[in-house]
């Protein structure tokens, strides 16, 4: 195993943080795999239960009528037409017509499957009618689940009465129509505008909510310490220390190493571990490269050093989550 390259001049930073955009590169890397999609059209009384799903992203948008969103922990959230709700961690929860209506599984109930990822489902009591598309989506980059991780149980954008997302409405508009119409290729018309309508919910939640200038999103924020992160991310095999990093952001050591546990909330070598070990186990689970390489590719100059450190942040083997052949 060749050893680790020393640190030569610091890794690119990209160019969004030059044009000001402290957020583009975690945005950079939202890549979507549709695990299902839904159009329903409900009648009330009506009510179905979203079960967990791990890894996921969960979206709901209000085409027409409205409903209720109702998290775990009793808390409701009332949706109207052109309303968009994210459930970024993939928590289980209700929709409803109203709150207090039966909740049997979505996956339970009856539904036309179009293909193994987009189904219709019709259903409900015959009154008052709303029409959704639901969707799950999995993302599989480190850097998304960072971004997940930093959000609340559950995002709300009403954008209907809000003119500065008017084309978030415009879009949500053209999706209902879509869904409505059904006309040959509408499935993939519709999956295709839900993954946009994700990407920029995540956004206009970034630039309105006071919530995305705290914690990590907020370290990101600022130039310094989100630098580095920017740096962490796209090039975790290099040796980074406290020195070379606070050298590259133009901070003193003491400073730096000060900064980044206040904004971030945990030291610069735990974060640059974490984040190490976290591209490792998206490599393992795709199972693509052997352990020693995944090992380098990550920053570490043996499979043992490597194995005893995923042992310690994952508390399990490296080879314990590859795929079975």
């Amino acid at each position: 195993m060749p050893s680790i390259p020393s640190p030569a001049a610091p890794a690119t930073v990209p160019t969004h943080w030059e044009r000001g955009d402290p957020i583009a590169d975690a945005l950079h890397f939202l890549r979507m795999s549709g695990v299902v999609y839904c159009c329903s059209e409900l009648t009330a009384p009506w009510g179905f239960h979203m079960p967990a799903m791990d890894d996921c992203l969960m979206f709901h948008v209000v085409t027409s009528g409205s409903c209720h969103l109702v998290e775990p922990d009793g808390s409701t959230h009332p949706l109207q037409a052109g309303d968009f709700a994210l459930v970024p961690r993939g928590a289980g929860h209700d929709v409803v017509s109203r709150p207090g209506q039966p909740t049997p599984s979505l996956f339970e109930l009856p539904r036309t499957l179009v293909s193994d990822w987009f189904e219709l489902l019709e259903y409900g009591g015959g009154g008052e009618a709303a029409t959704l598309v639901c969707g799950a989506v999995r993302f599989d980059d480190a850097a998304v689940r960072l971004l997940l991780s930093a959000l609340p149980g559950v995002i709300v954008l009403a954008t209907a009465d809000t003119p500065e997302l008017a084309w978030f409405d415009s879009t949500v508009r053209f999706l209902a129509e879509e869904a409505r119409g059904r006309r040959p290729g509408s499935e993939t018309v519709i999956t295709r505008l839900a993954d946009i309508l994700v990407i920029q919910a995540l956004r206009a939640w970034i630039d309105r909510d006071p919530r995305a200038r705290t914690g990590w999103l907020g370290a990101l924020r600022d130039r310094q310490i989100g630098r580095a992160i920017v740096m962490i991310h796209r090039d975790p095999a290099q040796p980074w220390t406290i020195e070379t990093l606070a050298q590259a952001v133009g901070l003193s050591r003491s400073a730096f190493a000060a900064r980044f546990s206040q904004l971030v909330g945990q030291p610069v070598a735990e974060y640059l571990t974490q984040w190490r070990i976290a591209l490792a186990t998206t490599r393992l689970r795709q199972g693509d490269a052997s352990i020693a390489e995944i090992a380098y590719d990550v920053g570490y100059g043996s499979e043992a050093a490597f194995s005893r450190a995923f042992k310690r942040v994952a508390g399990v083997t490296p080879g314990s989550i590859r795929p079975s052949a």
